[in-house]
């Protein structure tokens, strides 16, 4: 064999194999999470929906569409993130369907140990309102945290306190429980607004602004909001303009396009991130694939984000 080439036997095809979120090793059940740097936690939930179900097979379906991508250095960033950094895939959050609630308290638990271990917790969704147990262990550890929120919709409706399990009060509830400095949360590609909205303290740069403003624009203006605060990073796929991001619930015309989405994460390396997640994609709306393989590839910008530290990118 010619010096230098890799025998086709000691090659993974994207297709074979078992999945796991970019091939990372696997780390379920009461797993020690003792130096990782990050820990991929599964979502299969639903029950929060508004309009289309289907996310519970969100985390299946984007860590098969990682599988794509895991083959080396990621572009634009020039390097692998997984050989700067120790990442673990912990499998799913268990939880009795019959029992919904129990979700919340074991994804709440599991962030915890993730967070104790001193690693970032990537939750792959499952619904929005799987945001709020993690932002509550998160903030047992960091406190009051700052948010880049990506979405079509605000989730700041009316309802918060009343024991709901409403994928559209997700950052009420953050707000009205103290997990949140609402000063220091901004909302990305907004398309939608509802009567009784509170949190009138965030910034909102809406879709129409976003598509006029730069990427880099849009990341130093998030960068004046968030400041120095620990900041937790939440992505709705329906940030996503349908024509990307066609398997979700709740989808809505005239969002950003995944490059402009992934541009402005790439602007936004060296912020102190507590978390990040991946939600509402809903894998029976989108045949193809390509909303999973969309949230795939921004959990693995999300990765780069940590791996680059403060380098900046040279994109």
């Amino acid at each position: 064999m010619e010096e230098g080439r890799v025998a086709m036997t000691e090659q993974r095809a994207s297709y074979s194999g078992l999945v796991s979120f970019m091939r990372q090793p696997m780390a379920e059940g009461a797993a020690d999470f003792s130096g990782c740097d990050v820990v991929v936690a599964g979502v299969p939930f639903d029950v929060a929906t508004t309009n289309r179900p289907g996310a519970r097979f969100g985390p299946r379906a984007i860590r098969d569409e990682s599988l794509q991508l895991a083959w080396g250095p990621i572009w634009p960033w020039g390097f692998d993130p997984f050989e700067r950094l120790k990442v673990v895939d912990a499998g799913d959050i268990a939880f009795d369907w019959g029992r919904p609630q129990e979700m919340a308290e074991n994804l709440a638990a599991h962030t915890a140990r993730v967070l104790a271990a001193n690693a970032v917790p990537l939750t792959l969704g499952g619904d929005h309102y799987c945001t709020l147990p993690v932002l509550r262990a998160v903030h047992a550890h960091h406190g009051p945290v700052a948010l880049v929120h990506f979405d079509a919709h605000r989730d700041v409706e009316e309802g918060a306190g009343q024991g709901r399990i409403d994928h559209g009060i997700v950052f009420s509830e953050a707000l009205q429980e103290g997990l949140l400095r609402e000063e220091a949360c901004v909302q990305i590609g907004i398309r939608t607004t509802y009567p009784g909205e509170v949190g009138a303290g965030m910034t909102v740069i809406d879709a129409a602004a976003c598509h006029a403003m730069s990427a880099r624009q849009i990341a130093a203006k998030v960068r004046e909001v968030v400041g120095n605060h620990p900041v937790y990073l939440t992505f709705d796929i329906d940030c996503l303009d349908p024509a990307f991001a066609p398997g979700t619930g709740t989808p809505v015309p005239g969002g950003l396009s995944t490059h402009q989405a992934r541009a402005i994460l790439w602007e936004l390396a060296g912020l102190n991130f507590t978390g990040f997640d991946v939600m509402e994609v809903s894998p029976p709306y989108d045949p193809a694939g390509a909303t999973a393989l969309a949230g795939a590839m921004l959990a693995v910008d999300f990765c780069c984000l940590l791996a680059a530290g403060n380098e900046t990118l040279q994109a």
